[in-house]
């Protein structure tokens, strides 16, 4: 009875170690609703076929779609987002950053856009910035200089 005990509080043990351990996983990216004043019903029309394109996995349709979106609406940072998911899903991912970065720029301080995979690395432009240390000297290493 001893050992089940121990077995089963092992396998327990082991079972949350692993759940602890795995990494969450990462949002599906998935097109925005184009919600900035004054865009054309044409352009709100071509992102919703665009975005019904891209759940299809139609990633050229979609690019298509997405690009006479953002011709229509030039100053959406959505439009260049969904533009750019759709360039990103096709493997131009030099073209994506770049809609990535005016979608940003276009509309600051949007979460989703931020949290976008050409821009995710750097963060929340609104957060504080800290500086790095660079734990390493500018000097060659002497023998017997490390720490002690």
């Amino acid at each position: 009875m001893k050992s089940l005990a121990l077995a089963v509080a092992t396998i327990l043990l082991l079972g949350g170690m692993t759940a602890c351990s795995s990494k969450p996983k990462p949002k599906p990216l998935v097109p925005l609703a184009l919600t900035d004043g004054g865009v054309k019903p044409q352009a709100i029309t071509l992102t919703e076929q665009g975005t019904q394109a891209y759940q299809a996995k139609q990633f050229e349709e979609a690019k298509g779609l997405f690009s006479q979106a953002m011709a229509m609406a030039p100053q959406s940072g959505q439009a260049h987002y969904n533009y750019a998911l759709a360039l990103n899903a096709l493997g131009d991912t030099a073209a994506a950053r770049q809609h990535f970065l005016e979608a940003a720029n276009l509309a600051p301080g949007d979460k989703t856009i931020w949290d976008s995979p050409a821009l995710s690395p750097y963060g929340n432009p609104e957060s504080p910035k800290t500086a790095k240390e660079h734990p390493y000297a500018t000097q060659r290493p002497v023998i017997g200089s490390g720490p002690r």
